[in-house]
């Protein structure tokens, strides 16, 4: 499957973006999958996932309550609705996808990676 990731940009603290990353190429529902992101410096780390279904979700302490991340199988896509967004929220966040239809909050258990979004917070 490929991924195409979109929706990043310049945006002020407390402001909101929504990313979106596009399948195609193989059954998207079958997949589990994610958001991480990665900071200058810093290692990857995740930040939300969802099951096959959409049935799931499970989102980091770091983004609880501000981030939510849903799917729609019908087009393929998944979604990351990102609200009060801080400066330490900057980073490449990339979607993912896992073959086993349920996830992880490891990125070791992905088998395909959308090329990242650029989200810049200003404070």
């Amino acid at each position: 499957v490929q991924l195409q990731a979109s929706g990043g940009g310049l945006v002020q603290a407390g402001g909101s973006l929504r990313l979106s990353c596009a399948a195609s190429g193989r059954t998207f529902s079958r997949y589990g999958m994610a958001w991480f992101r990665q900071a200058p410096g810093k290692e990857r780390e995740f930040v939300a996932r969802i099951t096959w279904s959409g049935g799931s979700t499970y989102h980091a302490d770091s983004v609880k309550g501000r981030f939510t991340i849903s799917r729609d199988n019908a087009k393929s896509t998944v979604y990351l609705q990102m609200n009060s967004l801080k400066p330490e929220d900057t980073a490449v966040y990339y979607c993912a996808a896992d073959d086993s239809g349920y996830g992880s909050s490891s990125s070791n258990e992905y088998d395909y990676w959308g090329q990242g979004t650029l989200v810049t917070v200003s404070s």
